[in-house]
């Protein structure tokens, strides 16, 4: 099959979306196909292409008060030539900007099959930057743009529902998975704790994400003070970047702000921490659970997303109702606190991912995309046999 894939994001970004998409279209093109893949132009990085992949890089542009990320301008009429010069079999477009619009647009016109993928609460992140008025405006677009589509893929069962609620109808879930092989714990450094002033009985606090308002850091700090409390050597680190890293780095100059890690130092760093606390609020899944648990660090997070999903409360990691701060520093402070509880949970974290297969992502992704392609094959068949 050649398969298209639009995305806003997409390496050498470092988001979950830009990783679970490149994770998507490399396991198609080992298994075979042929992949379109649009994407916009990346300022530091020429659009290199992987053997199987066919790459068409558009314009775009910086998120505004996050230039880091970017966005795809509209580019409608551009993928209808590319399209109609080479047709996929089916077009998954990944995300919601105005390239995405577009692609879904184009292949609409075309009569290519189409699916989305809901990948970022769009709708959570504006009130986060000041625009919480229009929180209800995007949700309407959102709900918009994924009816639109034959199909919408989502990764959880409480995502595919608030969707259902929002009359998007045909919502299937793709469930989401880790590469234990990555991350494990057997990726420990001593060397590494060492550099943080962390000795072998020292609890070390892990944040792993983008430094923005809507991760709620904040309480990741607030969770270490409370440890800090109570096991005065304490340490904390913070992996990623983004727009409040300046200021939380300045007023907080004994946490350590480690910038954007990938690959194996990555897996080091989470398999080097002891405990990891996620308070975000605005995740459509939050990958980075599953890659602590992996690694075989207990989470604590609120009863959200991947949360929800795999942490087994008080067994493999704690979980917290949403929105309740206080409870979450608390509880992260008290397992902070307890080595012994701690070791257990983090073994039991393990354990509850090792089956999790990235090969098994991707081959339920083909068949949905198998599914789309022959479905509309059939109705095309059907209407000219009529």
């Amino acid at each position: 099959m050649r398969i298209g894939i639009v995305t806003e994001t997409y390496a050498p970004d470092v988001n979950g979306v830009s990783l679970t998409v490149q994770a998507l279209a490399r396991g198609l093109v080992r298994k075979g196909h042929t992949v379109d893949l649009v994407r916009p132009i990346h300022p530091d990085t020429p659009p290199l292409a992987d053997a199987g992949m066919d790459v068409l890089a558009v314009e775009g542009a910086a998120v505004p008060r996050y230039a880091s990320l970017r966005f795809g301008l509209p580019s409608r009429f551009r993928l209808e030539r590319r399209w109609r010069g080479e047709r996929p079999d089916a077009i998954y477009v990944a995300t919601e900007g105005p390239l995405g619009w577009s692609a879904v647009s184009a292949a609409r016109r075309l009569g290519i099959p189409v699916a989305t993928g809901f990948h970022t609460r769009f709708d959570f992140y504006v009130g986060h930057y000041g625009f919480g008025a229009l929180t209800p405006f995007v949700r309407r677009y959102l709900a918009r743009f994924h009816r639109r589509a034959q199909l919408t893929l989502v990764p959880t069962g409480q995502l595919a529902d608030e969707l259902n609620d929002l009359g998007v109808h045909d919502v299937r879930v793709l469930r989401r998975a880790v590469d234990t092989l990555r991350f494990h714990p057997e990726h420990r450094d001593d060397d590494l704790r060492a550099a943080w002033g962390a000795d072998a009985d020292t609890p070390v606090v892990l944040s792993v994400g983008r430094v923005a308002p809507e991760k709620n850091l904040h309480v990741v700090i607030e969770a270490y003070r409370a440890l800090a409390r109570r096991v005065p050597k304490a340490r904390c680190v913070i992996v990623g970047d983004g727009p409040e890293r300046a200021a939380l780095e300045a007023a907080h100059p004994d946490v350590i702000f480690a910038g954007t890690r990938r690959g194996i130092e990555l897996a080091a760093f989470y398999a080097s921490a002891d405990l990891f606390v996620f308070p975000s609020l605005t995740e459509t899944f939050g990958n980075v659970v599953l890659e602590a648990m992996a690694s075989g660090v207990p989470v604590v997070a609120y009863a959200e997303a991947a949360a929800r999903e795999f942490i087994r409360n008080g067994q493999n990691g704690i979980r917290v109702a949403p929105g309740n701060e206080d409870g979450l520093v608390e509880r992260a402070a008290a397992l902070g606190a307890d080595g012994r509880l701690r070791h257990a949970m983090g073994r039991a974290a393990r354990a509850a991912v090792e089956g999790l297969s990235p090969d098994s992502v991707v081959t339920e992704f083909e068949s949905f995309m198998q599914s789309l392609a022959e479905d509309t094959v059939h109705e095309r068949t059907t209407a000219v046999a009529a």
